[in-house]
């Protein structure tokens, strides 16, 4: 039974076109629409039948819409809010999937007409690919959708919405937008700061040793340079706007560095060995809450979703 009569992707990467996957396969939707600025995106959505019908502008995809997804680089988010507010459909519902709910909120919510509700969202799901030729059915399939409403927040919208999130096989949960910011600076984007700045440093070993440390790459390198494979214009977007919680973060991991650098210089092996323990069973935590796999590789040669959206 579909939930909304039109649904409406604006950006028709990993995400959103995992979105019209699930939404058609699950019957959750009449018709989709979709919008890409790039005139190649366009093309292959349209080529592959990603959607009913895709549109030049933001503008002409969200007319007559009754769900508009923004999913498009947290830095786009205000521009394309501005374009598509005077064709917003009363009583439609407006939601987001990006890794930041605070700046993502001061940038949307002002250019949101009234009789239309915003409900910001994030889906806790991804890959290392992009383009509309990435998405499947199942990317959301017991994965986490943080959605981050507020006081003012239509109880029967949220329902809704939650529902379309639950009928493509996601966990809903809500919480504050403050506190989302500052939970994905813990579980992702420092992580994906920290993979990167590994990716960086091999890189530049790499110039002094030849192609060892690419050829000779372990699990642990090769699962870094998974997660720096993600798309550069998001994660940049991500840093600038989630700043003060990401810089919280890095202190605390700079702390915790330091900790074990004079643990191996004093050849502290009970202190290695507390800690190693210690942090080990949030990985089992992890495994038991469906999250992950405990194969030898985590799951990544299953084609099956790994983690590379924050």
């Amino acid at each position: 039974m579909a939930i909304y009569e039109r649904v409406a992707l604006i950006g028709l990467g990993l995400i959103a076109s995992s979105m019209a996957h699930a939404m058609r396969q699950g019957g959750l939707c009449s018709e989709i629409t979709g919008h890409a600025r790039s005139a190649e995106t366009r093309a292959t959505a349209a080529e592959i039948g990603l959607c009913d019908r895709v549109f030049e502008t933001a503008a002409e995809a969200v007319k007559g819409a009754d769900l508009v997804v923004l999913a498009v680089p947290v830095g786009a988010m205000e521009a394309v809010a501005a374009e598509i507010a005077p064709h917003l459909k009363p009583g439609a519902t407006v939601t987001d999937v990006g890794s930041v709910k605070q700046a993502v909120i001061a940038a949307v919510e002002p250019h949101i007409p009234e009789g239309v509700h915003f409900i910001p969202g994030h889906p806790l799901a991804g890959t290392e690919h992009s383009g509309p030729r990435s998405g499947f059915a199942t990317l959301f399939r017991n994965r986490w959708w943080l959605l981050t409403p507020n006081d003012r927040t239509d109880p029967a919208a949220l329902a809704r919405l939650r529902s379309l999130c639950e009928g493509m096989g996601a966990n809903v949960d809500t919480m504050d937008a403050a506190h989302h910011d500052l939970v994905l600076a813990v579980t992702s984007h420092t992580p994906h700061l920290i993979a990167y700045t590994m990716v960086g440093v091999a890189d530049h070993l790499r110039r002094v040793t030849q192609s060892e440390v690419i050829r000779y790459s372990a699990a642990g390198f090769r699962d870094f340079t998974r997660i720096a494979a993600s798309d550069p214009t998001m994660w940049r977007d991500v840093f600038l706007t989630n700043k003060e919680a990401t810089l919280d973060i890095l202190g605390r991991f700079t702390e915790e560095l330091f900790a074990l650098q004079r643990a191996i210089r004093l050849g502290d092996g009970d202190h290695l060995h507390e800690y190693f323990t210690r942090t080990r069973a949030i990985r089992r935590g992890i495994i038991e809450a469906g999250q992950d796999t405990a194969a030898p590789d985590f799951g990544r040669t299953g084609g099956g979703p790994t983690t590379g959206k924050g």
